[in-house]
């Protein structure tokens, strides 16, 4: 449902909303959420131009939430990336509905609706008080992939 693009947004806010009165560099952040540096650069750009962050340049530079975790919502920063696009119209083009959904998109499309309205109901600071909220985030190293087989049987890799 999101992008790559957004995912890291939503990592290096998170991490960010931990130390809110702290610059933190941006290589620091790039470790912390294993974002690529490069990568997180682009994406702290747009969530700078979406004024949730501020950043400064030079040695004692890095980036900071620009206001309260409480008051950003984790669809001010999905929407600062990009949007989830609601279901207007059949993607089928069933012509014979006009503009009512068929019964498999009008679910989609009220999934997608939950969703945005989810997001736009927690902030940052939701997030870190959940339980686990100071462990690290996403740590991909320490995760397991799952696989089901024909046989039901779930294995490990």
């Amino acid at each position: 449902m999101f992008s790559q693009t957004t995912e890291y947004a939503l990592r290096a806010m998170a991490w960010l909303a931990l130390s809110p009165d702290e610059l933190v560099p941006t290589i620091t952040l790039a470790e912390k959420t294993q974002v690529p540096p490069h990568y997180l650069a682009k994406v702290l750009q747009q969530l700078s131009a979406a004024e949730l962050v501020t950043g400064r340049r030079g040695v004692r530079g890095g980036y900071r939430l620009s206001r309260a975790a409480t008051s950003i919502t984790l669809m001010d920063v999905v929407r600062s990336i990009g949007t989830i696009e609601r279901i207007k119209s059949c993607p089928l083009g069933a012509a014979n509905l006009g503009s009512t959904l068929c019964p498999v998109h009008r679910i989609l499309d009220q999934a997608t609706k939950m969703v945005m309205e989810l997001l736009d109901g927690k902030t940052l600071a939701d997030l870190l008080s959940q339980p686990g909220a100071h462990a690290p985030l996403c740590d991909v190293q320490a995760t397991k992939r799952v696989t089901l087989s024909l046989d039901g049987v779930s294995r490990s890799n």
